[in-house]
Parts: structure tokens; C-alpha cells; sequence
């Protein structure tokens, strides 16, 4: 988004629903998103380009939001509101991960591999976010540096995501389950 909009004004929060929600139609409708315009995203969201393009720089712009959205919403579907640094939570977080990639391999046309790579680089950045604040949040006996929780949130989420992506790519003979707990018996 532009700096010249106001992310808190509603009227901006709902023309970027309008925007998204006109997206996730035109993905359902079209089952790719390699054919999708802006044009048609700011038609179906009754806006015009003008419009479109103060919220988004860009459709990978658009992108990159609703799949962020849609990784957001898993994550928060699966693991608990007030979740912390634990295994256990670790655990979900793997398996939600996991079956976020199952339906999105599930659900990407050949149109779009292209995508995936930018895909990817987004669901691994907000994997690191969510650890880096669950670090932040993690009682410690040692004051951790910044940068020290940051390297370790950046090693976990890719030693998440790295197996993760592998797994989803292939015909997916371990469980998620196992998979999880592989991974786990690596990192933990």
C-alpha cells in the first residue's frame, strides 16, 4: 500500500476486502491465477485501476497478501490463541504447515508454478515472524540478543519450511505426521 493511504481509515479497509474478496472470486472461478488482470479485479470489486493500484503495487502484490491471509487464517484455525515457544506448539505449527502445502500443491494450475517460488518466500517470512514473536515472548534464564533470536527464528522456519515444501512437491509416501515428527527430532 501506498504511504499516502491511511491503513486505518475503513473506507481503505474495505476497499481492500472488496479488492481480495474480488480476487479469491476470480481464483475460484478461473482456477489459476495467471489469467487474472487487474482490470478484472478492479471491475469485480466495483473500483477502478486507479484504485487498485493505491492499495497494491502490482496482481503480485495482490498476490502476496491473500496468500498471506490464507496462511494466516490457517495458522490461526490450528494452533491456539494464546500459543508460546513449546513443542507442542512447535508440533502444530509443522503440521499446519504441512497441510497448508497439501492444499495449495493441491490447488496451484501448471499456469502458475511460476508463482510458487514468490509463494514460498512468503509462507517461509511468515513462519519466521510468527517464531521470532513466540523468542520475544519465551522466558529465559540468558537475555537473548535481537540478532540471536532473529538468526534462530530464520534457521527454525526454514528447518521447517525446507522439508515442508520438499514433502509437498513429491508423491507425500510418509505422513504428515511422521514428517513432523522428523523434523522435530532434526531441530528440537
Amino acid at each position: 500500500m501506498t504511504t499516502s493511504i491511511n491503513a486505518n481509515d475503513p473506507r481503505v479497509k474495505r476497499t481492500r476486502e472488496l479488492l481480495l474478496q474480488a480476487f479469491r472470486a476470480l481464483l475460484e472461478e478461473k482456477h489459476n491465477i495467471h489469467s487474472i488482470s487487474v482490470q478484472e479485479v478492479a471491475e469485480r470489486a466495483t473500483v477502478n485501476r486507479a484504485t487498485f493500484y493505491a492499495h497494491f503495487e502490482d496482481k503480485y502484490a495482490l498476490l502476496q497478501c491473500w496468500m498471506r491471509e490464507k496462511f494466516h487464517q490457517k495458522l490461526v484455525s490450528q494452533l491456539p490463541a494464546s500459543s508460546t515457544l513449546q513443542l507442542s506448539t512447535l508440533r502444530q505449527l509443522l503440521l499446519a504447515l504441512f497441510d497448508f502445502l497439501t492444499l495449495f500443491r493441491a490447488y496451484i494450475k501448471p499456469a502458475d508454478r511460476q508463482y510458487e517460488p514468490l509463494l514460498e518466500i512468503i509462507l517461509q517470512q511468515e513462519l519466521y515472524e510468527l517464531l521470532l514473536r513466540w523468542l520475544k515472548q519465551a522466558p529465559s534464564e540468558v537475555p537473548l540478543q535481537e540478532e540471536v533470536r532473529e538468526t534462530t527464528a530464520q534457521v527454525i522456519s526454514w528447518a521447517f519450511f525446507g522439508p515442508a515444501a520438499q514433502w509437498s512437491r513429491g508423491d507425500q509416501t510418509i505422513s504428515a505426521e511422521e514428517m513432523t515428527h522428523r523434523v522435530l527430532g532434526v531441530v528440537i
